[in-house]
């Protein structure tokens, strides 16, 4: 993805089974988990960049002492500097002789981490501060551990206003900034709500004060908490949390639409993202790694025992198509096949945009992460081309007209060639959100491969995908353009852009997308500019509906217009007025996205059918927005 995005964070945890001593005898480490929470986080590292935060519960710890914790750094190496920072406390603790590493005993009692449950979260922030105060976990004290709770997440409320709001009607005082907070207090109102019932009904049966904490955390219903919590939740969601007793949880949307993966063993139970960390980190084999299925959820209580079970109803599972041309690690099985799969497919086109002359071509990727889908490009071109090769030889043999000339000039010799051109300098970062500011360090960022394109090639380079087209503008198309050659064609995994997300993409300004702004200026050219003002009005007038009965109206911008078209107009807009040579971008196809991703595909960015009516509010607020010239996200502001 050539265009700078932030997206889905990162979420992490470890629920240890046996007791610490048992990693010590088996591992030879005390600090077992707290490794490998580190690792698979830094395994997560691609979902995170703004900060990090990591979180602790410790088991039947003795009373007056401390049994949760947390630490969150929004710096630049964020979680370089957690791990570190714990470690250097604990050596220095274990210098003064206060500490044996070797004891369990000793680790749990004085080194924060040394506790049986360990979560951690690497944050990608579209929304709210960008602070440490902004980082998860996000926490809940009270003086009562079973009703002191931590949460941490990867996902995004659409409808973050209206649930602040239903608090307000209770009479709460919710602290607006994040949906991180909103979630923190509704899950904490019904944690509340259970303990009282609980601690009254237990008070006046005649239970010794001192042993009501046990009997609450013992009868304390976590599947119902959540259940009544998730009530009004529009969004796509994994979330976690734990409570100060020890009971864990860790839930997915009923769409299926944010990643979960887990892991369960006698030993421990491990929670993350994405499937591969799981793998790498514990050694395991991908069959033993599951996808916690949409609308349940994975809970743990303070004994040990646990459970997967639904929350709410599941619906359609639509998960984010994104995941699987993005933004997760290419080293998964499945999305490796799939990667590939979205760059075969592509194949059609780019034999079109070559005219059957793959000798005078050469086939590139940029960025880096588009290279699996160049491998299935390349894959797919020599298939393509070993058809037609078996097609002439079946020809000439019938005909007699086979001879070395034949053989030399019209098959051995015509095969697509793959170059690197663009190499990326790894020490160069661009994580800048100031457009111009990236835009002059992007031309720098890459080193190009010079002479390997010559003056008669067409330079193809498959893309991920194209977003706003600024850094293909401005950046990348004059890189390319340096190595000189006939034509360059951008080809992008990913289908045009056409309407914003809502469930955790920073892609929610409609007025970004480059395949916005050219159905637009179609719009206009075709002279019909009052398109863009009746569009208006219905987005008006649909947003007086009752949310569930809301339907997108963007979708008549783009009605008359053929996906040829807008490519065209995109290439258009995106070719620097001093280019060099022509260009040409290629879109990949819906159909063809969904063919090429195994199982059910997300892909309300492309078509505007959105999996929540949350999304339909999004999609007309935000073009709303852009019609009156506003900014903004749109699921962040009430209606």
């Amino acid at each position: 993805m050539s265009d700078f995005l932030k997206h889905e964070c990162g979420v992490a945890a470890i629920r240890l089974l046996k007791p610490l001593s048992y990693f010590q005898d088996k591992y030879g480490s005390t600090l077992w988990a707290f490794n490998k929470l580190l690792i698979l986080m830094e395994k997560q590292h691609n979902r995170g960049q703004d900060g990090a935060g990591i979180g602790c519960v410790k088991l039947n710890m003795p009373l007056g002492q401390p049994y949760l914790f947390r630490t969150r750094d929004a710096s630049k190496d964020a979680l370089t500097t957690i791990f570190n920072g714990q470690i250097k406390k604990l050596n220095k603790k274990i210098r003064r002789g206060q500490v044996n590493l070797k004891d369990a005993e000793d680790i749990k009692n004085n080194f924060d981490y040394g506790g049986e449950i360990l979560m951690g979260h690497l944050r990608y922030g579209t929304s709210g501060l960008f602070d440490e105060g902004s980082c998860h976990p996000y926490l809940r004290r009270t003086n009562w551990p079973t009703r002191t709770l931590m949460v941490l997440g990867n996902f995004n409320m659409t409808n973050t206003p209206e649930l602040n709001q239903r608090m307000i009607e209770r009479g709460q005082h919710p602290v607006f900034g994040t949906d991180t907070q909103t979630v923190l207090e509704e899950i904490g109102y019904h944690l509340d709500e259970a303990h009282t019932d609980l601690y009254r009904a237990l008070r006046d049966s005649g239970m010794p004060g001192p042993e009501i904490p046990h009997a609450i955390s013992s009868q304390l219903n976590i599947q119902e908490i959540i259940h009544n919590s998730a009530q009004r939740w529009d969004g796509g969601y994994a979330i976690m949390g734990a409570i100060g007793n020890g009971d864990y949880f860790c839930l997915r949307d009923p769409h299926g639409i944010r990643p979960c993966h887990y892991l369960i063993t006698d030993e421990f139970i491990a929670v993350a993202s994405e499937r591969v960390p799981l793998m790498t980190v514990f050694e395991v084999e991908s069959e033993q790694v599951y996808e916690l299925p949409p609308a349940n959820m994975l809970s743990i209580k303070a004994d040990g025992t646990h459970a997967i079970t639904e929350f709410t109803t599941p619906l359609k599972p639509t998960p984010c198509s994104f995941e699987k041309i993005y933004f997760s690690r290419g080293n998964d099985p499945i999305v490796y096949r799939e990667r590939k799969a979205l760059g075969a497919a592509l194949t059609p086109q780019i034999v079109d945009s070559l005219e059957d002359r793959f000798d005078k071509s050469a086939i590139t990727y940029i960025p880096n992460t588009a290279e699996t889908a160049y491998y299935g490009l390349l894959e797919g071109l020599r298939v393509y081309r070993r058809k037609r090769v078996h097609a002439q030889l079946l020809e000439a043999l019938r005909n007699g007209t086979l001879d070395e000339k034949m053989l030399d000039s019209a098959i051995l010799k015509r095969w697509p060639r793959g170059e690197k051109i663009a190499h990326k300098d790894i020490k160069m970062r661009t994580f800048i959100t100031q457009e111009k500011s990236r835009a002059q360090l992007v031309s720098h960022v890459y080193d190009l491969t010079y002479g390997a394109v010559g003056p008669e090639d067409v330079l193809v380079a498959i893309d991920d995908s194209i977003v706003r087209g600024t850094t293909l503008k401005k950046s990348i198309l004059r890189i390319l353009g340096r190595t000189n050659p006939r034509k360059i064609v951008v080809a992008s995994t990913a289908p045009q852009i056409r309407y914003p997300d809502c469930y955790g993409i920073d892609m929610s300004e409609l007025g970004n997308f480059i395949a916005f702004q050219a159905a637009v200026s179609l719009i206009k050219q075709h002279g019909k500019g009052r398109l863009l003002e009746e569009v208006f009005q219905a987005c008006k007038a649909e947003l007086a509906k009752p949310r569930e009965e809301r339907r997108n109206c963007v979708k008549a911008i783009y009605n008359g217009l053929t996906d040829a078209e807008i490519s065209r107009e995109i290439t258009r807009l995106v070719t620097p007025h001093d280019a060099p040579c022509p260009v040409e971008v290629i879109f990949q196809t819906i159909e063809n996205l969904h063919a090429s991703i195994e199982g059910p595909c997300g892909d309300w960015y492309f078509t505007g059918d959105y999996p929540t009516p949350g999304g339909y509010t999004t999609v007309n607020v935000a073009y709303m927005r852009w019609f009156e010239g506003k900014g903004g996200r749109a699921y962040d502001l009430p209606l």
